[in-house]
C-alpha cells in the first residue's frame, strides 16, 4: 500500500488541461494561466472529466473523451427563444453569437445566453449552454494535490492558498 496521494473525493486538485472539440477546435486550456483548482466529488468540474480523474496522481496525464450527456448535455430545442427587438437597448449592436447575460424575471438569476438569430420576428436567443450536444476531448495533467481543509468542505469549494475562494 502506497502513501501517494491520488484523486480521490474531498482532495484538492490542481490540472492543467487542453480542450478539444471533434473538430480539432480548441476552445479552452489553462496554458499561460494557474492550473485549474477544484474540490473532488462535488460537482464543480463536469461529471464524466471528475470521474477519469480519481486514482490519478501528480505528474499523471491522460486524455479523457465526455460524450454530451456526462459533459454539457444535449442540446435542448426548447432553450431557444425569440424576443421582441425592442427587448433590447436601442444602442446595443446584436449580432450572431453574441453572449448576453438576461435576469429570470421570476428568480432573478442571471442567465447566460447567446445570439442564435437576427430576424424580422425577433431575436433568436439560445439559452444552451455553448459547449451542449458536444464530444468533448481533453488533455489532463495533475499538477497538486492536497487533502481538503475543513472549511472547503464546508463551502464546497477549494481556497485559493490566501484561504479565500478563486
Amino acid at each position: 500500500m502506497s502513501d501517494k496521494l491520488t484523486v480521490n473525493d474531498n482532495m484538492v486538485v490542481s490540472m492543467d488541461y487542453t480542450l478539444h472539440l471533434d473538430s480539432g477546435e480548441m476552445v479552452d486550456s489553462s496554458e499561460g494561466r494557474e492550473p485549474l483548482a477544484f474540490l473532488q466529488g462535488h460537482g464543480q468540474i463536469i461529471p464524466g472529466l471528475e470521474r477519469e480523474l480519481v486514482g490519478m496522481a501528480v505528474g499523471d496525464a491522460k486524455k479523457v473523451t465526455v460524450t454530451p450527456a456526462d459533459g454539457y448535455g444535449e442540446r435542448d430545442a426548447e432553450a431557444l427563444q425569440v424576443f421582441p427587438h425592442d427587448a433590447f437597448p436601442d444602442d446595443m449592436a446584436l449580432s450572431v453569437g453574441m453572449p448576453l447575460h438576461m435576469r429570470d424575471t421570476e428568480t432573478g438569476h442571471v442567465l447566460q445566453a447567446f445570439v442564435a438569430e437576427l430576424g424580422d420576428a425577433g431575436v433568436v436567443v439560445d439559452f444552451n449552454h455553448p459547449l451542449a450536444g458536444a464530444t468533448l476531448h481533453f488533455d489532463v495533467k495533475i499538477i497538486s494535490l492536497r487533502e481538503a481543509t475543513s472549511a472547503e468542505l464546508e463551502h464546497g469549494h477549494a481556497h485559493g492558498p490566501d484561504g479565500h475562494a478563486h
